[in-house]
C-alpha cells in the first residue's frame, strides 16, 4: 500500500503533465493567441508530418505566423492554422482536405506535398472555390487548368534545361534516365527528354524503380544497366528510395572511375534527410543540381530560430536541417497572409451553402467560398522582393524559376562548382543579384571528383560489359574489290575484309584512344552476282542487326535520317565518262577553228570600218582615194584587208591616218600570231574531245546511260529526268569499259555516270579510251554509318581526320590505285585546247576602236571648222548638209610641192628661165593661152596641211614656177 503522500505527488505531476500537455496541443494548432479582439482566419494545412520534409514545413509555417504575428501592424488580423496529418496516405490527405473545407471552412489549404495527394485535392478547391497553395513538383499538375491552384514550389521541369546543360558541356552524347514508378517520377520524363533532344542527346534508356522494390530487385536492374554502353546516368528518385539505389550502385560496381552520376533537385536538396554514412561510402563524386538560395542576415536569423524551435518540437531529430522545401512554405505562408491583409475583414465570411434538397453527399454540401476568389487574384502575382528563398514570385499561379546551383558530393556533404541560370547557361560564380559573373573556360565548372575519386572527365560510355563486340556489317561486292573485298575462310568461318575501305576503318580504329573490338559481318553473301543495296544493309543498323556498317557507303541525306555518319574519308561527287572522238586534223574546216565565230565576225567587222576610216581621213588630200564611187568602195575593203599581210602600197598624207594605222596593224599582229599558234597546235597535236560534254545531251538524243548497280547514282538520274528504260546497270570495270566501247546503238551506253573515286579507278585503267566530262554534283563522299546518336561517332570522325591528314593516307591510296601518271597510254594524250574567244581580245579591239574614232572625230571638228561659212549661212539644214558634203568630196588644191629629185627641178627651172629671156622665135609650138602663161611641174597640187604637216619624211617640197609671155 502506497504512503498518502505519495499518491497526491503522483496526482499532481500526472495533472502538471496533462495540463502541459493541452497547452502544447494548443501551440501546435496556433490557437495559443492573446489577442481575443483580432479578425481570425482559418486555414488548412495538410503535411507529411511522418517525413523529413514534412515536419521541416511544419515549423517552417508555425514561424511565418509567429513572425506575422509579432509585427504590430497585423493586430487586426489572426491566421489560424488547422493542421492535419496526411500520414503518407492519399486517402488521409482527401479526408483532411473534405474536414476542413466542410467543418472548419478554410479560406485556403496548403499542401499537400505529394503529387498523388494533392491531385484530388486540387479538384475539391477548384469546386469549392478555395485556393490551394501546394509544394508538389510534378509537372503533370497544371496551374493553367486549375484555377485555384497555385504551386508553391518549382516544378520538377524548371531543372530539365539546367540538367541538359551540364551533359552538353562534357559532350556526353547518351544518357540514361532512371525514375521512381509514380507521378513524381514520370512527371518528369517528357520534359528531360525533350531538353536533352534539343542538345542532341539520346535517353538510350530508362529505368524505372518501383517504391516498393526490394534490394534484389533494385541490384538486378543495375546489373542490367551496366551491360550497356552508356555511363551517364540521371537519377530522379525521392530520397527514401534513392538510399537504398545509390547502396546497391555501389555493390554493382557502377561508383567507380568512367561513371557519371547526376541527381535531380529534390533528392539534391534533402541530401541532409539520407544517412551521412550511406553518402559517405555510395555517392561519392555524385553531381546535383538544386535551387540556389542566396546568403542573408534574415536567413541566418531565421535559422537560428527554426532550428531551436525544431528541437524543441522533435528533440530526436537532430541530423535534420533546413531546407529549400521549408524556405517555400515560410514564403508561401507570408504570402498567403499578406494575400488575407488585402482582402481584409470580408476574409471572415463564411462558404455559402447550396440551396437544394437536403439528400447531399459530403462534397455536395461543402458549399462555396466567398471569399476564395479575392485571395487566388490575389496570391497568382505575388512578388516578395525579401523573401527567405530569394526573389519569391508567382506569376499566374506558378512560382518562377530561379537560378539552379551546381554541387559535387564529396565526402559527408556537397561542394558548389557552378551555377546555371536561364539567361546565361553555366557559370563559375554568381553576383549578388543572381546574374552569372563569369563565364567558365574550357568547359570546366570547378575542380569535379568523380566517382572512383577520379579527376578525369568520364568519356560517357564504354564498350558493354557482356563481352559482345562491335558487329561491323560489310557489303559484299562483286567487281570493284579494291574499295571493299569480303572473303570467309572454308575451315574456320572467319570473315575478313580487305580493301580501301577496310585499311582505312582498321587504321581509325587504331587511332582510338581506347581497345574496340569487332567483327566482320558481310551483307549479304547468297552469291557473288547480286550485290546488295546499300539501303538496306544501312538500314540494318537500325533493326539491330550491326552496330556500325563499313565499306563504300556514301553519305546521303536520306540515309542521315536514320542513321549517324562519321567525317567522310574519300573525296566528293558524281560525275561521268564517255568515250572520246577519233583524231580531228582531217577535218577540211579545221582552219576555221582557232578563232570562235564571234571573234570573226568582230574581226571582220573592225577592218571594214577601220578601212572607212582611212578612206574619210584621206578622200580629200589623196587622189588614190579619189575617183569613181565603185573604185573608193573597193579601195575601203582593199586598203583595210591589204593590213593583214601588211600588202598596202598606197601613199598616206595625213597624220590623222597614220595614227591609226598604228594602233591597227598592232592589232592585226597580235591576231594572226595567235590565231597561227592556235592553227599549229591543233595540226601538229593530237586530240582527244569527248562524244558528249553535257548530261543533258543524253536525254535530248535518247541515249543509254549506265551506272553501278546497288548505288544510289539510280535515283539521283531519275531525279534528273532520265527515263528509267534508259538506264543500264553494271558490277565491274570490265563490264563499263564494253558498254562504252558499244555505244547506245550497239546494245551499251552513251555515258557511264558514277561517284567520282570509282571514276578515278576507271580512267586508270582505260586512260586512253574515256574521259571524265558534264558537272561533278556534289555528294558527301564515303563514311562509316553507326546508330542514331551513338557515342562513337565523334571520336571515330576524330580518328578520320587524324589518319587523312598522315602519311597512311598517301601510302594506302598509292597501294591499291596506283598513281595516275603510271599509266603508260597517257603518252601523247592532249586534252582538246579551247578556239580564241572574243573576250581574250576585247582590250584590243578596245583600243583600235576608241583610236580610230577620236581620230575620225577631230578630223570632223578641223574640217567643220574651216567650212564654217557653210554653217554660218542663212540656210535650211538640209541645204547646209548638201553643202557641208559637196565640200567635203571637193578636192582640197594646195600648192605643189617639191619633186623627189631636186637636180631635175633645178633644171627645169633654168631651163623655164633661159626661155623667158629668149626671143619668142626659140619657142614656135607654146601654146598661148593668155597674155600670161603658169606652168607647173609636179604630180599634182599639194594639200595644205590640217593640223599637221602633209609632207612625208625625206621627200623635198616641189616649187611652183611661173613664167610670162609677153
Amino acid at each position: 500500500m502506497h504512503h498518502p503522500r505519495c499518491q497526491f505527488l503522483i496526482v499532481f505531476i500526472q495533472l502538471v503533465s496533462i495540463i502541459s500537455f493541452c497547452h502544447y496541443a494548443r501551440r501546435i494548432r496556433g490557437e495559443d493567441n492573446n489577442n481575443t479582439s483580432a479578425i481570425k482566419v482559418d486555414v488548412g494545412v495538410i503535411l507529411d508530418l511522418e517525413t523529413d520534409v514534412g515536419k521541416v514545413m511544419h515549423i517552417s509555417i508555425l514561424q511565418a505566423l509567429a513572425d506575422y504575428h509579432a509585427n504590430a501592424s497585423r493586430g487586426a488580423i489572426t491566421i489560424v492554422p488547422h493542421i492535419r496529418d496526411s500520414k503518407k496516405d492519399d486517402v488521409e490527405a482527401a479526408s483532411a482536405a473534405i474536414y476542413l473545407l466542410k467543418e472548419v471552412q478554410v479560406r485556403a489549404i496548403f499542401g499537400p506535398q505529394m503529387s498523388t495527394q494533392t491531385d484530388f485535392v486540387i479538384d475539391l478547391g477548384n469546386r469549392v472555390k478555395v485556393p490551394i497553395i501546394s509544394p508538389a513538383t510534378s509537372p503533370s499538375l497544371s496551374v493553367k487548368e486549375n484555377p485555384f491552384f497555385i504551386r508553391g514550389a518549382l516544378p520538377s521541369a524548371s531543372q530539365t534545361k539546367a540538367i541538359a546543360a551540364i551533359i552538353k558541356n562534357y559532350d556526353w552524347r547518351e544518357v540514361v534516365v532512371i525514375y521512381e514508378d509514380s507521378p513524381y517520377g514520370t512527371g518528369i520524363v517528357p520534359h528531360l527528354t525533350d531538353a536533352l533532344l534539343e542538345i542532341s542527346t539520346l535517353v538510350s534508356y530508362r529505368s524505372v524503380i518501383s517504391p516498393s522494390s526490394n534490394d534484389d530487385q533494385i541490384l538486378r536492374e543495375l546489373y542490367k544497366l551496366n551491360t550497356m554502353q552508356t555511363r551517364v546516368f540521371i537519377v530522379h528518385l525521392q530520397p527514401f528510395l534513392a538510399s537504398r539505389f545509390f547502396l546497391k550502385s555501389k555493390e554493382a560496381g557502377m561508383m567507380s572511375s568512367g561513371y557519371a552520376w547526376l541527381i535531380t533537385d529534390v533528392l539534391t536538396s534533402l541530401l541532409d534527410s539520407i544517412d551521412p554514412s550511406v553518402i559517405e561510402s555510395s555517392m561519392q563524386g555524385v553531381l546535383g543540381v538544386k535551387p540556389y538560395v542566396p546568403r542573408s542576415n534574415e536567413l541566418h536569423s531565421f535559422t537560428k530560430r527554426w532550428r531551436k524551435r525544431f528541437r524543441q518540437e522533435y528533440p530526436d531529430m537532430d541530423q535534420v536541417e533546413l531546407n529549400v522545401f521549408g524556405l517555400w512554405a515560410y514564403d508561401g505562408i507570408t504570402a498567403l497572409a499578406e494575400a488575407v491583409d488585402q482582402v481584409g475583414a470580408t476574409s471572415t465570411k463564411k462558404f455559402k451553402k447550396p440551396d437544394t434538397g437536403e439528400n447531399l453527399t459530403d462534397l455536395d454540401a461543402l458549399g462555396t467560398s466567398e471569399v476564395g476568389s479575392l485571395l487566388i487574384d490575389s496570391m497568382q502575382n505575388t512578388v516578395l522582393k525579401t523573401g527567405l528563398s530569394g526573389d519569391f514570385r508567382i506569376v499566374d499561379g506558378e512560382l518562377q524559376a530561379s537560378p539552379f546551383e551546381i554541387v559535387n558530393i564529396v565526402g559527408k556533404g556537397q561542394r558548389t562548382i557552378g551555377f546555371w541560370t536561364e539567361r546565361d547557361g553555366i557559370s563559375c560564380k554568381l553576383k549578388m543579384n543572381g546574374k552569372t559573373s563569369a563565364k567558365c573556360n574550357n568547359k570546366q565548372l570547378g575542380a569535379i571528383i568523380w566517382p572512383g575519386e577520379s579527376t578525369i572527365v568520364p568519356r560517357g560510355w564504354e564498350i558493354p560489359t557482356s563481352g559482345k563486340k562491335l558487329r561491323v556489317g560489310v557489303p559484299v561486292k562483286g567487281g570493284l574489290e579494291q574499295f571493299i573485298k569480303v572473303e570467309r575462310d572454308p575451315k574456320t568461318q572467319a570473315v575478313t575484309a580487305t580493301g580501301f575501305c577496310a585499311d582505312v576503318f582498321k587504321e581509325v580504329i587504331q587511332s582510338l584512344p581506347y581497345a574496340v573490338p569487332y567483327d566482320f559481318i558481310p551483307f549479304p553473301i547468297p552469291d557473288r552476282l547480286n550485290l546488295p543495296d546499300y539501303d538496306d544493309l544501312v538500314l540494318k543498323i537500325t533493326s539491330k542487326d550491326y552496330d556500325a556498317v563499313v565499306g563504300d557507303v556514301t553519305i546521303l541525306a536520306s540515309r542521315s535520317e536514320y542513321v549517324d555518319f562519321t567525317l567522310p574519308f574519300t573525296e566528293s561527287g558524281v560525275s561521268a565518262v564517255v568515250p572520246v572522238r577519233d583524231d580531228e586534223r582531217r577535218d577540211a574546216w579545221i582552219f576555221l577553228k582557232p578563232l570562235k565565230s564571234e571573234l570573226w565576225i568582230t574581226t571582220g567587222a573592225f577592218f571594214i570600218f577601220i578601212g572607212f576610216v582611212v578612206w574619210v581621213l584621206e578622200h580629200r588630200v589623196n587622189k588614190e582615194f579619189r575617183g569613181p564611187k565603185r573604185k573608193q568602195v573597193g579601195m575601203i575593203f582593199w586598203f583595210s584587208f591589204s593590213t593583214l599581210v601588211f600588202a598596202h602600197r598606197e601613199r598616206i598624207t595625213s597624220n590623222f591616218t597614220r595614227f591609226v594605222l598604228i594602233v591597227w596593224v598592232f592589232v592585226v599582229l597580235v591576231l594572226t600570231s595567235s590565231y597561227t599558234a592556235s592553227l599549229t597546235s591543233m595540226l601538229t597535236v593530237q586530240q582527244l574531245q569527248p562524244t558528249i560534254t553535257d548530261l543533258n545531251d543524253l536525254i535530248k538524243n535518247g541515249e543509254y546511260v549506265g551506272y553501278q548497280e546497288g548505288s544510289f547514282v539510280k535515283n539521283m538520274l531519275k531525279r534528273m529526268n532520265f527515263d528509267s528504260s534508259k538506264l543500264r546497270n553494271y558490277s565491274t570495270l570490265e563490264e563499263y569499259n564494253d558498254a562504252l566501247s558499244k555505244g547506245s546503238i550497239n546494245g551499251g551506253v552513251g555515258a557511264i555516270v558514277d561517284e567520282l573515286p570509282y571514276l578515278r579507278v576507271f580512267l586508270n585503267k582505260y586512260c586512253r579510251k574515256y574521259i571524265l566530262v558534264g558537272p561533278t554534283y556534289k555528294a558527301a563522299g564515303f563514311g562509316f554509318a553507326f546508330p542514331k546518336g551513338s557515342p562513337l561517332v565523334p571520336d571515330f570522325s576524330r580518328a578520320v581526320l587524324k589518319v587523312m591528314e598522315g602519311e597512311f593516307m598517301n601510302n594506302i591510296i598509292q597501294k591499291w590505285f596506283g598513281n595516275e601518271t603510271d599509266c603508260p597510254q597517257k603518252e601523247g594524250m592532249a586534252i582538246t585546247s579551247d578556239s580564241l574567244t572574243l573576250d581574250s581580245f576585247m582590250g584590243l579591239f578596245l583600243i583600235a576602236g576608241v583610236s580610230a574614232c577620236s581620230a575620225l572625230l577631230l578630223f570632223f571638228l578641223i574640217f567643220l571648222y574651216q567650212n564654217r561659212e557653210i554653217l554660218a549661212r542663212d540656210n535650211s539644214i538640209g541645204q547646209k548638209l548638201s553643202a557641208i558634203a559637196k565640200a567635203f568630196d571637193k578636192e582640197k588644191v594646195t600648192s605643189t610641192s617639191k619633186s623627189e629629185n631636186p637636180d631635175a627641178n633645178e633644171s627645169r627651172t633654168d631651163t623655164l628661165s633661159a626661155a623667158s629671156e629668149a626671143s619668142p622665135e626659140i619657142l614656135p609650138n607654146l601654146p598661148l593661152q593668155s597674155p600670161e602663161i603658169r606652168i607647173s611641174e609636179g604630180l599634182g597640187a599639194s594639200p595644205e596641211p590640217e593640223g599637221f604637216s602633209t609632207t612625208e619624211p625625206g621627200t623635198p617640197v616641189h616649187e611652183t614656177i611661173t613664167g610670162t609671155i609677153e
